[in-house]
């Protein structure tokens, strides 16, 4: 099975074409296989797996499976990658996403000096709450839902254990993402827990969700810098409130897997 690891701002993923017809293990067992692909001792080692499939709807359909095997709705820096793939394959610039967040569509907008994808994230929906342990907070649907918080400092913050205590409230029954943000100049400097993953180098959902949330606190404006662990993304909102990704899609390398390792 021919597989491609690739990254967006260092939140990395193994890219698989299930398209063309290869002996790869069934949806019931594969969160087993995506597991261990995404084993950085292991396997491949990577934050997710993106699935391209056949789509009745769109070009192609996209599945982003979590490296503990559990399914996101959506995955913002994989859609850049896997728009990369695709346009590199010969499929094309601009790219309709079938995802269980809707319609996603991407365009490369560069490829020299470096490779930068935009994709429309749809119109994020904002927010106010408070909770124990955190205070206010910002909850944002950018098609998977997210918790966004505010401090001076980023590094001040226990992310990992504010991420996995958030698991339990009953009001995330499905579990929920978890940003902290600080402006830094114009930009924000924003850290990233992703359930299913943990602490991640970015997100790019998040990062929608912090900029929209910073928006709506009038902590920013139009366009939106976030610099996220693993570099730099820009968040863009049109006068209806939809919101654009901008960022990098980096091929590390190609190649060749057992499709039955991760069953056995």
């Amino acid at each position: 099975m021919h597989v491609t690891k690739m990254h967006g701002a260092r939140n990395d993923f193994v890219v698989i074409d299930r398209r063309t017809p290869f002996e790869l293990a069934p949806d019931d067992t594969f969160a087993a296989f995506a597991a261990w692909v995404c084993d950085r001792r292991a396997g491949v080692g990577a934050d997710g797996v993106i699935l391209l499939e056949r789509s009745r709807v769109a070009d192609v359909r996209m599945r982003t499976i979590n490296a503990d095997g559990s399914e996101a709705e959506m995955c913002g820096n994989g859609a850049r990658c896997a728009a990369r793939w695709l346009d590199e394959a010969g499929e094309g610039e601009r790219i309709a996403f079938e995802t269980d967040a809707g319609i996603v569509r991407t365009e490369v907008v560069a490829r020299t000096p470096e490779y930068l994808v935009r994709v429309a994230m749809g119109k994020p929906i904002v927010a106010s709450a408070s909770l124990a342990g955190i205070g206010d907070v910002t909850l944002v649907d950018a098609g998977n839902p997210h918790v966004v918080f505010f401090r001076d400092r980023v590094e001040a913050v226990d992310l990992e254990r504010i991420g996995q205590a958030l698991q339990r409230e009953r009001c995330f029954p499905h579990g929920t993402n978890v940003h902290v943000a600080a402006r830094d100049g114009r930009s924000l400097r924003v850290r990233h827990w992703e359930r299913g993953v943990g602490l991640t180098m970015a997100c790019g959902t998040g990062a929608v969700a912090c900029a929209a949330a910073a928006v709506q606190h009038e902590m920013a404006t139009s366009p939106v810098a976030l610099l996220v662990p693993g570099g730099r993304l820009v968040v863009e909102f049109d006068p209806s409130g939809e919101a654009y990704l901008i960022g990098p899609a980096v091929r590390v390398f190609d190649t060749e897997l057992d499709a039955g390792a991760g069953a056995r």
